[in-house]
């Protein structure tokens, strides 16, 4: 999840164990998952370091204002009323690489479009992306390798830091949850495109649809950036259409009959892939031409700022 000012929010395997409703026949290379634990990794060691910067105990003084969990010493939390989620300020996450508008049009810190995806603004904030992360993440690179999974996360997470600079310019954001957003955008091409090797199509698409919809409904709360989840969703789901294409049911077999051989790919997978090509590039080189000149998303879209934050009578944003 992502929250404005505080977070972002082989071998063979022909059985259907794979938990992804595959058809119990259909043959798929094994790949050992080790990138995704990386990464968990590397977000928690890139935390303690932010933790490390930030001493708490040094730049917090008085009787009101302590530290939580002053017992870890520099690496103790911030007050509660500053940073619910037991993190560090929003100045510290600034300092060291947090998403602002400002400084990524007018001081030329494009790097902060990426660097945005490996901090956290709290420890809850970070336990709930990673193990969100593991979740997701472990099966797909089981599946589909580290290479198609670990483009579809990084690009995912640029494509969600882009929407929401676009969007949201009066605050940073952090967070992983644009490239996680991604990788639930790739599920749902994937299952799209590859449909014809999946025994248990509806319940497949019915238990994807209902996470991805809670997901992106959490989304509108208070201090959440739902664009960042929006925008990587979108990348995430057009990369999938791209990097996690399957040969068509029944290819494998039809290889030992020569005279009805099946084509490798249906003629649907051929368009549906081109379609994506062409949204992504247009799409991300649409919205970085607009970030870049300081354009203002809202101003194109007056309704927008409802995805990110709906206000109510017990809210508002």
């Amino acid at each position: 999840m992502a929250n404005r000012d505080v977070e972002r929010g082989g071998k063979k395997n022909r059985g259907a164990n794979s938990n992804y409703f595959y058809d119990e026949s259909s043959g798929e290379t094994h790949w050992t998952s080790w990138l995704i634990p990386a990464i968990v990794v590397a977000n928690l060691a890139v935390f303690i370091a932010v933790m490390f910067v930030n001493d708490c105990p040094k730049k917090i003084t008085g009787a009101n204002k302590e530290c939580v969990a002053r017992f870890l010493g520099r690496f103790s939390f911030q007050p509660l009323k500053e940073n619910p989620l037991f993190g560090p300020s929003s100045s510290t996450l600034e300092k060291m690489g947090a998403l602002e508008w400002r400084k990524v049009v007018h001081e030329h810190q494009g790097w902060r479009l990426l660097s945005c995806m490996w901090l956290h603004a709290g420890i809850i904030h970070l336990l709930t992306n990673m193990l969100s992360l593991i979740f997701i993440g472990i099966r797909l690179e089981q599946q589909f390798g580290f290479i198609r999974v670990g483009l579809i996360y990084l690009i995912s997470g640029l494509g969600g830091s882009i929407l929401s600079s676009l969007f949201l310019q009066e605050s940073i954001s952090v967070g992983a949850s644009g490239a996680l957003f991604g990788l639930l955008g790739a599920m749902l091409s994937e299952l799209l495109t590859n449909w014809t090797i999946y025994a248990n199509k509806a319940a497949a698409l019915i238990t994807l649809l209902f996470i991805i919809a809670i997901n992106l409904a959490l989304g509108m709360l208070p201090r959440v950036d739902n664009f960042a989840h929006i925008g990587g969703f979108l990348t995430g789901f057009c990369l999938g259409f791209v990097l996690l294409v399957r040969p068509q049911y029944g290819w494998e077999a039809s290889r030992t009959n020569t005279s009805r051989t099946k084509r490798k790919y249906s003629m649907y997978q051929y368009a549906l892939f081109v379609v994506a090509v062409v949204l992504l590039v247009v799409g991300l080189t649409v919205a970085s031409v607009m970030l870049f000149k300081g354009e203002n998303g809202n101003k194109h879209c007056k309704w927008c700022h409802y995805l990110s934050c709906f206000p109510t009578s017990k809210w508002t944003c």
